[in-house]
């Protein structure tokens, strides 16, 4: 199986500022799947322009014919399950059945307190993803929903006409514990991970091939307790996070290099960041198109 390239568009421009191009240029030079963070700010882009994932997911879905577009990821820390299922049907209806949602645990980050509460531990996101999960899988697949649980409840939610996509949108789990591996092993389409965060700063790219090897193995082992079949769950690498950061987008050959590397390892598709000047994604637009256009025939 091919190595599918896909792309993370962040939600920092205006739409009618440069938003736009980029999702419909996205879709021309042939990418798999455009995603965006579903943050309410993030890290140095805090004190700049930030719009919203779903409103301008659902632009791009129509101002594109065949692109999937999706998040990367969404999280429990200021969404609930009833309300984010009914954005969904509703992206996945506009887009015409093209959503995939990544979803996580969530961090400590800006979003982790913008609705005035105190950051959860490790365990208590875990606890709420464990049940957000779930809950959403129900509410995308099912009519009308009733629940009451730790931490979230429904009553007779309604989600007609339900997704396009069927039994429902695609599910990409982000996780690199066992338990958030195994809700991937039961609800995701897909597992997602950015490499160990340890490594980031002070790794190698050698360990961080020998971290993700055992990140894959965890969750083959998972599986095969689960009864899942791994041949049927994606595995996506989310690129930019580790000791190579912007190194493999240098140029083509850096980058099918890097790709083919982490191709060996059982990954299905690769994320690669949008451009940004002055920023952790700098790169040179020029040699980010040719990747998008060349690098894929050569990862076959």
């Amino acid at each position: 199986m091919s190595l599918r390239l896909s792309t993370v568009i962040l939600p920092y421009r205006r739409w009618h500022e440069g938003g736009r191009t980029a999702w419909t240029r996205a879709e021309q030079l042939g990418f798999h799947t455009a995603y965006t963070y579903d943050h309410l700010s993030w890290r140095t882009f805090r004190d700049g322009p930030w719009f919203g994932a779903v409103p301008t997911l659902t632009a791009a879905a129509t101002v594109t014919d065949r692109l999937r577009l999706g998040t990367l990821v969404t999280s429990p820390n200021f969404r609930h399950p009833v309300t984010l299922a009914k954005e969904l049907i509703s992206l996945d209806d506009i887009s015409g059945g093209r959503v995939t949602l990544g979803i996580g645990a969530g961090g400590t980050g800006f979003d982790a307190t913008a609705l005035g509460q105190e950051p959860w531990t490790p365990r208590e996101r875990a606890d709420r993803f464990a049940e957000f999960v779930p809950l959403l899988d129900r509410l995308l697949s099912e009519d009308a929903v009733s629940y009451e649980g730790d931490f979230y409840a429904a009553h007779e939610a309604r989600n007609i006409p339900g997704c396009v996509q069927r039994p429902r949108l695609p599910f990409a789990v982000a996780a690199t514990g066992p338990r958030g591996m195994r809700l991937a092993a039961r609800y995701g389409q897909a597992w997602v991970t950015t490499g160990d965060p340890k490594l980031y700063e002070n790794g190698t790219p050698e360990q961080s091939v020998h971290a993700l090897r055992g990140q894959i193995e965890k969750l083959a082992d998972i599986c095969a307790e689960t009864g899942r079949d791994m041949t049927g769950l994606d595995r996506i690498l989310l690129s930019g996070f580790t000791p190579d950061r912007t190194g493999p987008l240098r140029s083509l050959d850096a980058f099918v290099d890097f790709a083919g590397r982490h191709a060996e390892l059982g990954f299905t598709e690769l994320v690669i960041h949008w451009p940004i000047p002055d920023s952790d994604f700098a790169a040179d637009h020029k040699v980010f198109e040719q990747i998008a256009m060349e690098a894929p025939a050569q990862l076959r």
